[in-house]
């Protein structure tokens, strides 16, 4: 399997959070990626700078929404956990980017679904002058996200778990 680096960067370009995955393929949902437990993840926040993934994941990138999800194995208690983000794009033959955009929206085992970081978008919504449409994106999508885990839509339903069995 090949290499991909998943890059997130903050709105103003610095440098977020990165994760080397390994890629296992593409459907109708768009890319995905494989980050097996102890998996090494680069924070640039925070008072740690490496932290390793505590549970075998896959990761959707789908190619034109402003959402990616994990989809996590147990022991984790979460099953599925959705940054809001811009679209993605390849910056690299085996790199993909895009810009964290705060809101995360969040399903744990137990079935609960929580939107996350609403505090954080609101505080850099005004801190780096988000444009209207990078509103009306990220919105959306964590509307649409909210909807698809509460409901258990596909992909959150069961068409991840064949990707997460190639982990």
């Amino acid at each position: 399997m090949d290499a991909v680096d998943l890059v997130l960067r903050k709105f103003d370009g610095r440098p977020h959070r990165q994760v080397t995955a390994r890629l296992l393929g593409e459907d109708a949902w768009g890319t995905w990626l494989a980050t097996p437990r102890g998996t090494l993840v680069t924070y640039h926040y925070g008072r740690r700078n490496r932290g390793r993934t505590r549970a075998d994941a896959v990761r959707l990138v789908p190619a034109d929404k402003w959402w990616m999800a994990m989809f996590l194995a147990e022991p984790d208690v979460r099953a599925a956990y959705c940054d809001v983000i811009s679209p993605p794009r390849w910056t690299g033959p085996a790199e993909i980017t895009v810009v964290d955009l705060d809101i995360d929206v969040i399903r744990y085992r137990d079935g609960r679904v929580e939107v996350d970081d609403e505090d954080e978008f609101a505080q850099h919504r005004d801190e780096f002058g988000y444009p209207p449409g990078i509103v009306a994106g990220a919105l959306g999508a964590a509307g649409e996200l909210r909807t698809a885990l509460t409901l258990g839509e596909e992909p959150f339903a069961s068409h991840y778990r064949d990707w997460l069995a190639r982990v």
